[in-house]
């Protein structure tokens, strides 16, 4: 059998390649042992050159050196074989002649990454994976639930973890719970959503439905705390007061997370504001049903993904954009909003906060004193996709108006029915 040399400058992991998912490798006294080595189907000049530099007595056609690679295989195999038959007593293969030792056994490797381990996963596909602020049974986990049946739902302490794990691949996508019909919106995430790369890809409108959930056996006169996510206490405010309950309220990361917290340490004095399914999962009885001030009520969660999607026209689709106004400028919101006025573009959403980099704006003014002004980022979002040329020229002139635009995604509307139940 012919020998292998390499060329200089050249090595010989860059050459050889294995599509076995699961490679064994083998280590023997003088010799290195290959189960497999081709090359790329479509590898260039300069690779074939290579190649041949390397197969040395072997053949100069790649014809050749993959009859060489088929013979040696075949040669391994009957080796093997051959060994099973004899019944090799210290378990120790053999490979042309040469005892060899596995390193590692082959049916314990890990399956490595792939390809198809990095890339996106179909939209409405079983496996795909959306990661949500919360612990199991809640509202996020059933708005993933809605957007993507049969999802892989994966629960995240933090909204910041939410982001990182679709940055990291972790997952494929995230929910982010970005408004209320009674709680209005929740600023912590309009600015991670600047912090952030990703992109708006989709939306979610959720009806939800809270529940005062405690220990069973616990009745509602023994309670003197309830706990519960900031969001779902505001929701409840006015329902809490009428029930009568006097008692301290306070704030946790998740209502789910909650309901978990009074189950695990058994605190019977004690209420969570929860779903009702959290009852089920924890363990609890459901005090009173539907506590929300409005039976309307609503959470709007935004999807986000890695990339943007491609805008249509033949479906609803809504943009989300968020700008900075020039300093010297004035009567600049105006302006912007005009711009979408003109052409006929309903605007859906107009939500300010602090600009972080540059919060507050001195002018001198040699007579009266210095003028204090807040700076401000605004978000908008707007009924028309960016493939529309109306949403185009808009944002063209909103450009003009703006020291700073980000197009945070142009994705379609959530049209499903209203149907306001605990079910959904």
């Amino acid at each position: 059998m012919h020998s292998l040399s390499l060329a200089p400058g050249i090595s010989l992991k860059s050459v050889f390649r294995t599509r076995s998912r699961n490679p064994t490798y083998r280590v023997t006294p003088a010799r290195l042992l290959l189960q497999c080595a081709h090359g790329s189907e479509s590898a260039n000049a300069t690779n074939s050159a290579n190649i041949n530099t390397l197969c040395g007595g072997v053949g100069c056609s790649r014809a050749d050196w993959q009859s060489s690679c088929a013979i040696l295989a075949s040669k391994v195999v009957s080796q093997e074989q051959q060994n099973e038959e004899s019944g090799n007593a210290d378990g120790i293969a053999g490979v042309n002649g040469q005892k060899t030792l596995d390193l590692v056994p082959v049916g314990n490797l890990p399956k490595p990454l792939s390809i198809i381990d990095l890339s996106p996963t179909p939209l409405h596909g079983a496996t795909i994976r959306v990661a949500y602020q919360g612990v199991t049974g809640a509202n996020s986990e059933a708005a993933a639930g809605k957007a993507y049946p049969n999802c892989e739902a994966i629960p995240c302490e933090q909204f910041e973890v939410v982001f990182q794990a679709v940055e990291l691949w972790i997952a494929d996508r995230a929910i982010l719970p970005i408004e209320n019909s009674l709680g209005g919106s929740i600023h912590r995430n309009y600015d991670l959503l600047l912090r952030h790369r990703l992109h708006i890809v989709g939306e979610v409108q959720l009806p939800v439905h809270h529940c005062l959930l405690a220990l069973p056996g616990v009745r509602k006169e023994y309670l003197n705390r309830v706990i519960s996510h900031p969001q779902a206490l505001a929701q409840c405010e006015h329902t809490l007061t009428n029930l009568g309950l006097n008692v301290t309220r306070e704030a946790v990361d998740d209502t789910a997370g909650a309901a978990e917290f009074v189950a695990v340490n058994n605190l019977r004095n004690t209420a969570a504001i929860a779903p009702a399914r959290a009852a089920e999962l924890y363990g609890l009885e459901v005090l009173a049903d539907g506590i929300q001030d409005d039976s309307s009520n609503m959470t709007r969660f935004v999807i986000l993904a890695r990339e943007p999607i491609i805008p249509r026209t033949d479906l609803p689709f809504k943009t989300s954009i968020v700008f900075a106004h020039d300093n010297e400028g004035t009567s600049v919101l105006f302006k912007v909003l005009s711009a979408f006025a003109f052409r006929d573009i309903n605007l859906t959403k107009i939500e300010s906060r602090p600009h972080r980099n540059r919060p507050i704006r001195m002018v001198d003014d040699g007579n009266v004193g210095t003028a204090k002004h807040f700076e401000y980022l605004f978000y908008v979002d707007f009924e028309a996709s960016m493939a529309e040329a109306r949403a185009q020229n808009a944002l063209a002139e909103v450009q003009e108006f703006t020291s700073f635009l980000r197009v945070l995604g142009s994705y379609p509307m959530d049209m499903t029915p209203w149907c306001p139940s605990r079910d959904d």
